[in-house]
Order: C-alpha cells, then structure tokens, then sequence
C-alpha cells in the first residue's frame, strides 16, 4: 500500500506536465543521475536512480548557475518527503523528489512551494531569520541575471551596455524583503527586520503576494536547469520579465539601468508596454541640450525618464503619454516616479491633483522645463531648460505621487539622463522624413517665436533618425 501511495502522489504531479515536459524532465533526471536513459538496476525501476550534489554542482557551477543556487535548489530537493519513506533529509535526490520539486515549484501554487522555498532560504527546519531571506533573495536575484546572460536571453540588454548590477541586486533585494509582514499587519524594517524570525506562513503569505520570487524561480530553474525552457505553459510572466532593448547598440554606452532595475520597473509599467524598451535621448549620446531633448522625445508615446544626479542618486519617471510642448499638465494616472539609487522604489498617484507631467519650452509666463508631480516651482522631479539643473522638491511628500525627495539635494545639478520609449512607438514617430517638433506643434513655434527664440530654436530641427534593430 506504501507504494501505491507513493505512486500516486508521483503520478499526480507527473500528470501536471504535458508529454513532451515530461521527457524534458525524464531526460535532466537521467542527465543528472549519470545515466544515459537506460533502466535502473533492479527490474527496471527509474526510481534507482539518483542525483547527488556533487553532480549538480558538476553539471551547472561551472557556467549558467552560481554554486550558492545550486547547493540552494539541492536543498530544495531533498525537502520532498515522500509516503512510506522515512522523513528527514536524504543526500541522494530520487526521480520522485526530483519530478515532485519541479511540478511544486514550475506549476504549484504558493502553498505547494512554501516548502521547498523554506528549505531553500535554510536547511534546517522551523523559523527563519530576515537576513537568511535576503541572503537568499540576493542570491535569486544574481543567478536570474547571471543565468540569462549565459542563455543570452537579455533581448539586447548586456551587462556592458548596463550599469554594474551588484548594487541592483542588493537594492532589488531589499525592496521585494520590504512586503514581509506578520499576521496582524505590522512590517518589520531596516537592522530590525534582519534579526527577525519568520514562520512559514508568513513567508507563503510573502510569496503569494511578491510574484516575482515565483518567476524568479521558474526563470532559475528552467534556464538554469536548461528544462521546460522553451514551453511557456502558465507562466508567461516571464516573457516580459526583461524587455526588448533598441537604441543602445554601438553607441559605447552603458544605460543608468542596471538588469534588477530594468526587470523592477518594467514590472510595474501597463502590461501592453512591457515588451520592448528603445532608447530616444542620452545626454552622454545627443548632447548636454533641453533642445535636443525636446527633439527626441515630443510625440514618442509612453516614455521613461531617468536622471543622475552629481552625488550618484538615480531616480526617474513613467510618462504614461506622448510628451508634447505646452504650458498645461498632462498624462494620466498611470504615471509614476521612481527610484533606483540607493533605494529601489516605484511611487504611484495619490489622486490629490493631476499634476502627472509637464514639458514646456521658450515661454516667459510659464515655467520652462520638463516636470512631474507636484506644482510649478515644486516638482517631484524637475529639469529646468537651463540644461543641467534641477529639482526635486518633497516636504514631506510630492502631493502627486507621495515620492520622497529622490536627488541626494533639495536642487541638484544633472550628471546625466536618458529618455525610453515603452511599448511600440507610435505609427508617425516610426515614419522617415519625420517632422520637427515645430512642424507638429505650430502653437510652441508661434511662442518661441514670440519669446525671440528663432535662432536658438533650429537645435530642434535636429533630424531624429530611427536606429537599426538591435534584437
């Protein structure tokens, strides 16, 4: 009866996969437990088989998965306790175990991965401490970056045309640690929350409503493990997981991004832009010009701002509209700020006002510059058309989108920015010949006119030429 019930079990999470996962996984089993798919010993039972750890370790350390990961997803093995055996930890991995761990963590919900997930943040059983979860979560986080350059699955983005991603992962980290709290509501935070201890539930509560410790899990396993990789099944929220990249190729840049940021904000981006990212304006690339900036990023379509500051902050915005020259707020609320460094965070609308975005250029009455959130004079993020300066004004909080204040000081002086487009571009941005900006928008060419800015204005005219596709 022992075996039936084990059986069972195996058959069920066996029946969760379709018939070509499962000689997927048949064929890493045998890979794995050194065998060439030939029958165990003992009346051809597959079960005889086993994987240890040195044979995972041989067989992914060297290339597509960090040591850590490796011994992190052994332990997770060995934690499937199955009917009639002896509980307790085994060193040698059986098929059952083996097949039950990839049906938990590929196809299960948060309960059926609670397990697994435990023994991989600690061997041992019972609580576990914050610093023991981070530690665990860093080490997801690395191995999903690492793993997808090795496939080469970054979709043009690489850790040259990046910034270094130490610093990301960290950050990435300690944000997605931030949504741990206990049953009645309260968030441990900072050296306190290190300390702690969790229990299970709490930790199933956490993966159940942080997704991305799931899809970083899958990703890990599937291209990390090389199985199932190629089938997308339920899990097409690793499709987007990390965006198209254009624009950026050949020109000896590295983006403001790092790889955990990217996949942070474009998580938080409307589903329908999530695909593709296309870099329109750099000042490293087009210039240290408002001008120039206006050029390339006027009727674009949805975009994201990203600003260094001279102390090393990096922080940013989601425009979730065209941005047009003119001297009233725009945008909707799905508009957001961000920051990337020293801290990773997205902060949405309050509803308090509409004051989403604001792009005004060679006018007297108004303010002249590029803003979101807040009110003139008062922006969450503000770059002011004298190129190079800015502000980011929050006492407490932006009223727009409860931002704190996101440069290192109250007024800052820019050290760098880049504008991406998300999404596809619109049709007439894609189109040769394109317009200027004063073409388009005859209203801002009669005011510059009016303010005397004829001369200064032909910057605008720069032609905006779409780059070659770099996927």
């Amino acid at each position: 009866k022992m075996g039936n019930a084990e059986s069972s079990v195996y058959q069920n999470h066996l029946s969760r996969f379709l018939p070509e996962e499962q000689s997927d996984i048949d064929g890493l089993f045998d890979t794995l437990s050194g065998s060439s798919g030939s029958p165990g010993t003992k009346n051809g039972k597959a079960t005889k088989k086993t994987v240890t750890l040195a044979a995972l370790q041989a067989a992914f350390t060297r290339e597509p998965l960090p040591q850590q990961m490796c011994l992190r997803l052994y332990n997770g093995m060995r934690s499937i306790d199955l009917p009639g055996k002896s509980s307790g930890l085994c060193e040698q991995i059986v098929k059952e175990q083996f097949v039950i761990f990839m049906s938990n963590l590929l196809k299960g919900n948060a309960d059926e991965k609670i397990t697994i997930i435990m023994r991989m943040i600690s061997k041992t059983k019972g609580p576990v401490k914050g610093k023991q979860i981070q530690e665990f979560t860093e080490d997801l986080i690395t191995s999903v970056v690492h793993v997808l350059n090795y496939r080469k699955e970054l979709k043009g983005w690489s850790l040259e045309n990046t910034r270094d991603s130490t610093g990301g992962v960290k950050a990435l980290a300690t944000q997605l640690l931030s949504e741990l709290k206990f049953a009645d509501g309260t968030k441990p935070v900072g050296p306190q929350l290190m300390e702690t201890d969790f229990d299970e539930s709490v930790i199933q509560d956490w993966v159940y409503r942080v997704p991305q410790i799931s899809v970083f899990l899958s990703v890990v396993v599937r291209q990390g493990l090389h199985v199932l990789h190629s089938l997308l099944d339920q899990t097409k929220d690793t499709v987007n997981l990390v965006p198209g990249c254009k624009g950026i190729k050949g020109r000896g840049l590295a983006s403001l991004f790092d790889i955990p940021s990217i996949m942070y904000i474009n998580s938080h981006l409307p589903a329908e832009l999530q695909h593709k990212w296309h870099l329109l304006f750099s000042s490293r690339f087009h210039g240290e010009s408002f001008s120039q900036l206006c050029a390339h990023v006027v009727n674009k379509g949805p975009c994201l701002v990203i600003l260094k500051d001279s102390d090393g902050y990096i922080f940013g915005g989601f425009a979730s509209h065209s941005w047009e020259v003119k001297p009233q707020f725009q945008g909707d609320n799905r508009c957001f700020l961000f920051s990337i460094f020293p801290s990773l965070a997205v902060y949405t609308y309050t509803g308090y006002n509409d004051h989403y975005m604001y792009l005004n250029h060679g006018q007297q009455t108004m303010p002249n510059g590029l803003g979101m959130g807040g009110q003139h004079e008062y922006f969450g993020l503000w770059i002011d058309s004298d190129y190079g300066k800015g502000h980011s004004k929050a006492k407490p909080r932006c009223t727009t989108y409860n931002s704190p204040q996101l440069s290192a000081k109250e007024e800052f002086t820019l050290d760098a920015m880049e504008v991406w487009a998300v999404g596809d571009l619109p049709e007439r941005a894609g189109t040769k010949g394109k317009k200027s900006i004063l073409d388009v928008d005859p209203e801002a060419q009669a005011l510059l006119e009016m303010a005397g800015k004829c001369r200064q204005s032909e910057g605008l005219r720069e032609p905006t030429g779409e780059d070659e596709d770099d996927e």
